[in-house]
């Protein structure tokens, strides 16, 4: 199961139809076909160049369907690259479990925060450049969405890759108890300083379309999540005391479908609070 949506507002400004395709000059989308309330349109497979180069990278393989890993691979070939290496910003299914079919199709090894999802390849950890035929990235430790959660800085692209850490629409859970609301925050303020300093302008996320405000949307996600848990410590005080009956009051206008995942995200927030002595 994945955890990745919660209908919201839009944040930022998102490209218009599909994220399929090129979205950069050195990042291309290739969408699994696995479209859901949580997944949106499906997962953003990332196949990453340098312009000349025959050499390419992907992130996040997706989910264990052996027609999309092999379009990733296509993809590749048909722009008359090799996939040499896969990187994981996270470990939900929808992104991983196609990673270690995906290695033994292409020979390329798969790095990941957790040890236990890498095939053949390392970690990935705060200050790791990775490059790969003059293509740079730059990682950054994203958790909260997850413990294992990372971004990738693309800086060459003024680009960010976020996982589910910031989504295309919507806003991402916390996938609570191994997500933390804390260290989303974290995450979220990490981000949005390297969009200030490092000019970083868009957002290739996990789900979703591309959006082209990193720092508006950025600036919103804090702003969401200030408001949500404004909203749960009001709940708490009103006398809703289980997550449920939380839910039920603060996501009475989302659709059911996602309560569940909005429950864990519930959690998180009340665990927040507690840890807070705010109730």
């Amino acid at each position: 199961m994945t955890y990745a949506a919660v209908p919201a507002e839009p944040p930022g400004r998102p490209r218009a139809g599909s994220p399929a395709g090129p979205a950069t000059p050195r990042a291309t989308c290739v969408l699994a076909p696995n479209p859901s309330a949580m997944t949106l349109d499906g997962t953003n497979t990332w196949l990453l160049a340098e312009p000349g180069s025959a050499e390419a990278v992907v992130v996040d393989p997706g989910p264990l369907d052996e027609s999309h890993l092999r379009a990733v691979i296509a993809a590749a070939e048909e722009s008359g690259r090799r996939i040499v290496l896969a990187l994981l910003t996270h470990g939900h299914l929808d992104h991983s479990g196609g990673a270690e079919r995906f290695a033994e199709l292409t020979g390329a090894p798969v790095r990941a925060v957790d040890p236990a999802l890498r095939v053949g390849g390392g970690g990935l950890a705060a200050g790791d450049v990775i490059t790969v035929g003059g293509l740079e990235l730059r990682v950054v430790p994203a958790p909260g969405h997850t413990a294992d959660s990372v971004c990738l800085h693309l800086p060459a692209d003024r680009a960010v890759i976020t996982g589910d850490t910031v989504l295309g629409r919507g806003t991402t859970v916390v996938a609570h108890p191994d997500g933390r609301l804390g260290d989303y925050l974290d995450s979220l303020r990490r981000l949005r300083s390297l969009a200030v300093e490092e000019d970083v302008r868009t957002v290739l996320p996990a789900h979703g379309p591309v959006l082209d405000d990193a720092r508006g949307v950025l600036e919103y996600y804090l702003a969401h999540r200030a408001k949500r848990l404004a909203q749960v410590e009001t709940a708490v005080e009103a006398g809703h005391r289980t997550p449920a009956e939380v839910v039920a009051h603060v996501y009475a206008d989302v659709d059911r479908a996602v309560w569940p995942a909005a429950e864990l995200s519930v959690r998180a927030q009340l665990d927040y609070l507690s840890e807070h002595g705010l109730i």
